[in-house]
């Protein structure tokens, strides 16, 4: 598995991450030999949250056996310091460690949410002092809007990104460009989102998979073009939807990883014309 320098940091990651979220409402077992084999296949970068459910419980004795070897990445959706350090004091307990590689403001979303993290009290400051102490080797932050994302990155010297890059998001959505352009020249560490999703669902229509909110691209040749694409910028990882039978396919794909060709870009840009993105900006 490729690695691939993690922004203005020392770090290096596998372009394929694991989401965690994968792990949600699955045995303990089923979490030990997927960890096991994801690391045996050169992944080293591990993302989780106390949003997926019981993900955290799952990962923290799955992972031990390569803790010292993987770069662990946790977040927080609280906006307020306290809320904050609650958040990071449970998942330090949860993952068995005692501290974060990365440690990330959960999904950025409103104008009010990154004013309350960037503000007096704010979570932000628990994840400074965090990082003071030793708990946090590297600060980032997640978002699903473009404005917040600028705003953030404006506004505090952030180690890494983790946002949507995705061929349909980026070329019909106009979503993902300007946030791109703006974390490459800090120079930051971009991590990609969505980079296999296809759109959302519509109303009424059933979820595929339990822990995946959007429609993955179900064709494996589109899939493996989709992936490349958002891997032949210049990112650091992408982590693929949360279904585990997508993640071994991520991996599969990238054995043999080859930037994409402007012909594959084409049928890719083609489909995207025909497409509702996951996520737009106006």
């Amino acid at each position: 598995m490729p690695k691939r320098k993690l922004g203005k940091t020392n770090e290096k990651l596998s372009i394929i991450g694991f989401g965690g979220i994968m792990l949600n409402d699955n045995p303990q077992e089923f979490a030990n030999e997927l960890v096991a084999k994801a690391f045996d296949l050169g992944v080293n970068y591990f993302d989780v949250a106390p949003k997926y459910g019981n993900a955290e419980d799952r990962l923290g004795p799955a992972l031990k056996p390569f803790r010292k070897n993987s770069f662990l990445a946790c977040k927080t959706r609280r906006r307020d310091a306290a809320g904050a350090q609650k958040d990071l004091e449970n998942s330090l307990r949860k993952l068995q460690t005692d501290y974060f590689d990365l440690y990330q403001l959960h999904e950025l979303t409103t104008d009010d949410e990154v004013q309350t993290v960037f503000g007096t009290n704010g979570a932000l400051e628990t994840l400074v002092k965090a990082k003071r102490d030793g708990k946090i080797k590297h600060i980032g932050f997640s978002a699903h809007s473009v404005k917040a994302a600028l705003f953030a990155l404006k506004n505090f010297n952030f180690d890494s990104i983790l946002f949507p890059i995705n061929f349909a998001c980026w070329n019909a959505g106009n979503f993902g460009p300007q946030v791109f352009a703006e974390a490459e020249k800090q120079g930051i560490g971009i991590l990609a989102l969505k980079a296999m999703a296809l759109t959302t669902f519509r109303e009424k229509e059933d979820l595929i998979f339990k822990n995946c909110w959007y429609k993955p691209i179900d064709d494996e040749h589109i899939m493996k073009r989709a992936l490349r694409y958002t891997l032949s910028k210049k990112i650091t990882a992408a982590i693929p939807p949360g279904e585990y039978t997508l993640f071994l396919k991520a991996l599969e794909f990238m054995q043999d990883f080859s930037p994409i060709e402007e012909e594959e870009t084409q049928e890719l840009l083609a489909l995207a014309k025909n497409t509702r993105p996951v996520f737009m900006h106006d």
